[in-house]
């Protein structure tokens, strides 16, 4: 039996979930609250017009969930880091987000390189998996 990655992939679909995604997404779900947040706060105690406040606070909300849906493709990880700095920016406007921006860098940080070292991890383990398979071990 010969099975090619996508036939091994549709057998067990625990290879094609990726932790990194997973966690990275939930990252920026939570991250999402905190700058749809920021937008009261810029009206109330910042001297920002309330349409500039809507505009950068909930689009940057927004941003955060789209980009969580679209973690399939590499070059999302990029925008997710320019998220983070956007978040930690905010802090020239809402003095509070320098620290909540730089601990959602944190974890940011942290979901994206431990998402990346378990995918390799785990891709090494299911290519010895196949070749012990196929040897008959």
């Amino acid at each position: 039996m010969t099975d090619q990655p996508d036939q091994l992939d549709q057998l067990d679909p625990e290879r094609g979930r990726s932790p990194r995604r997973a966690m990275c997404a939930a990252v920026l779900s939570l991250e999402a609250i905190t700058l749809g947040l920021t937008t009261p706060v810029m009206i109330t105690m910042s001297d920002i017009r309330p349409a500039v406040a809507l505009s950068v606070g909930l689009g940057l909300a927004a941003a955060c969930i789209l980009l969580a849906g679209m973690l399939r493709k590499e070059s999302a990880y990029f925008l997710g880091h320019l998220i983070q700095v956007a978040a930690v920016l905010l802090g020239l406007v809402v003095p509070v987000m320098w620290a909540l921006g730089a601990i959602f860098a944190l974890l940011w940080a942290t979901a994206y390189g431990l998402g990346r070292k378990i995918e390799r991890e785990r891709e090494a383990a299911f290519a010895d998996f196949d070749r012990r398979r196929e040897s008959g071990a």
